[in-house]
């Protein structure tokens, strides 16, 4: 069986790299690709809004956990995304930005009072995760009670889930079936107005039927929910989960089938007046579009062959938290190192944690590299430094952004140590 194509850097991304090391700007870091990022988001958006009557019928809220860098959702915000938050930290962010109202979706989850305050205060669009907390924001809202609201569903064993995000029976998620009748009955009771259903059931899912079967079981839920309380949605969100092509010779999901198959479900449930459809979707957005730069530390020979780089896990956990794959491109001072696949020396890549999980690849084919040359790790864009931790004192990675005209930018600083000991209360110099 012939083996796939290695996953190519864009030119332009190799000669960021190599400005940057011309330039003296250290290992590791992250780097963002802007013009990827609005190609991405409006291909996306073009594409599914062929759902429902209008282009306004359509709407995603970028998941801010995946990527929380405010020059990154700013990029976002103008392309017409919305944002989807999780947390009072995500909408302090959205709040500096300008951003409220209805271009913000908050989707609580074991929430404390503050975060609905911090919602009820940016006027968002709030997504409750559990029955009881109706009578939670309730207290915390007083005469503040939003008139929109909505209620995250969680269909049990009608959804497999998949690896990443596990099974919906397993899930701390949601609401049950029998419980959603009896959450909109509060919600009217508390005069609420416009009503909204959400659901979330995968990660990283690259078929394209899961997410039009995810749409069939929620409108459907829809409909009955409609004829049981004598309602009607303003709003249903499928959530997110699109994954992208981590592993070279993985095919991208077909977004166009995904819009399609979404379009005839809702026409069969909703054939007269159409609810607007959301989604959440963070890591189809900017995931391609992110990579992780790091230099050869050591190479070493053991019981195996291994590359040290200057990053560790606590810049990318992916790798180690759930053994995910990104790819690997190594760069020497000409540019991209070329190797032939099938005669190459396998090795493993890592961090320099005390932790013999900090690996960023077990038996991976790579050119012979040597200290100082640069790797880059593919996808890196969702979910990479937003994961970061700082176990041994490590420190999280500065970010950078190749815009639009080729000029590279910091975006965040990287950690100091004194970032690290800041929070300390005595025996530590101010």
């Amino acid at each position: 069986m012939p083996r796939p194509p290695e996953k190519a850097l864009p030119e332009r991304i190799v000669h960021a790299i190599m400005r940057a090391r011309e330039e003296g700007i250290p290992t590791p870091y992250y780097l963002y690709d802007e013009a990827g990022i609005r190609e991405t988001a409006r291909g996306f958006q073009a594409t599914m809004s062929q759902i429902g009557k209008t282009r306004e019928g359509f709407r995603n809220f970028f998941a801010v956990k995946a990527l929380p860098n405010p020059s990154i959702l700013r990029i976002l915000q103008e392309e017409g995304m919305g944002m989807d938050c999780s947390s009072l930290a995500e909408l302090t962010m959205v709040k500096h930005l300008g951003i409220d109202g209805k271009d913000v979706m908050f989707t609580s989850n074991n929430t404390p009072d503050a975060e609905f305050r911090a919602a009820l205060d940016l006027d968002s669009i709030i997504n409750l995760d559990d029955i009881t907390h109706v009578d939670r924001l309730a207290a915390v809202a007083g005469d503040r009670f939003p008139t929109t609201l909505s209620f995250r569903y969680n269909p049990g064993d009608l959804k497999k889930g998949n690896f990443i995000i596990g099974k919906p029976v397993d899930a701390k998620f949601g609401l049950r079936r029998d419980q959603l009748s009896q959450a909109y009955a509060q919600a009217h009771e508390k005069e609420v107005t416009r009503f909204g259903l959400h659901t979330m059931v995968a990660s990283n899912e690259l078929d394209p039927a899961y997410f039009c079967d995810t749409a069939e079981m929620l409108f459907r839920t829809a409909r009955e929910l409609e004829e049981e309380r004598q309602m009607r949605f303003a709003f249903l969100n499928l959530g997110g989960g699109i994954g992208i092509p981590y592993r070279p010779g993985e095919q991208p999901v077909d977004i166009h089938r995904v819009a399609t198959g979404i379009s005839e479900s809702l026409q069969r449930h909703f054939p007269d007046a159409k609810p607007d459809i959301f989604m959440e979707c963070g890591r189809y957005i900017t995931g391609p579009h992110g990579y992780l730069v790091t230099s050869v530390r050591q190479v070493a020979e053991k019981h195996k062959s291994f590359v040290g780089v200057d990053a560790s896990m606590s810049n990318l956990m992916r790798p180690g938290m759930y053994g995910a794959y990104h790819h690997i491109t190594a760069l020497d001072e000409n540019g991209v190192m070329t190797f032939d696949h099938d005669t190459a020396r396998q090795f493993d890549v890592t961090g320099g944690l005390c932790e013999n999980n900090d690996k960023f690849a077990i038996d991976r084919p790579l050119p012979e590299v040597r200290r100082g040359n640069t790797l880059v790790l593919h996808d890196t864009g969702a979910h990479g430094h937003a994961m970061g931790f700082q176990y041994n004192g490590f420190l999280r990675s500065a970010e950078y952004l190749l815009g639009t005209y080729g000029k590279v930018k910091c975006v965040r600083r990287e950690e100091t140590v004194y970032d690290l000991f800041a929070t300390l209360n005595g025996l530590w110099p101010a």
